[in-house]
């Protein structure tokens, strides 16, 4: 491999995962960070109460996913071997934690929408 690029990396997805579950991940990931991105700018920022119990879910979601990727090519811990192999498990990891954290919140900000302020209510009382 002299040359590496975002193209190889590309393929060697591909290789690991079969062309239509990769892009099926990418899709259902893009979908999420949409969905999040919206649920920000509908409630004008973060809420605090749903960020800390989406980040409670998060270790779940590196778990789960550092799992997957070792079911979907067939491997098990003791076959990392050097830094690079921890580094890429670390990296799964935190790409799986970070997509559970963003699907809880969305799923939080779905169910509960942000309370109304009395000041935007057509009818107040004066």
């Amino acid at each position: 491999m002299e040359e590496f690029s975002f193209r190889t990396i590309i393929a060697v997805f591909e290789e690991m995962f079969g062309a239509g579950l990769f892009w099926s991940l990418v899709v259902i990931a893009a979908m999420i960070t949409v969905a999040f991105i919206y649920m920000l700018f509908r409630d004008r920022g973060l809420d605090s109460r749903r960020l800390v119990r989406a980040e409670l879910a998060a270790p779940l979601g590196g778990i789960a996913a550092v799992l997957f990727v070792q079911w979907i090519t067939s491997s098990g811990f003791r076959d990392i071997g050097g830094p690079i192999d921890w580094l890429v498990v670390l990296g799964i990891f935190v790409a799986g934690s970070i997509g559970l954290m963003l699907l809880v919140y969305v799923a939080q900000a779905v169910r509960r929408p942000p309370p109304r302020s009395e000041s935007a209510t057509p009818l107040s009382r004066e």
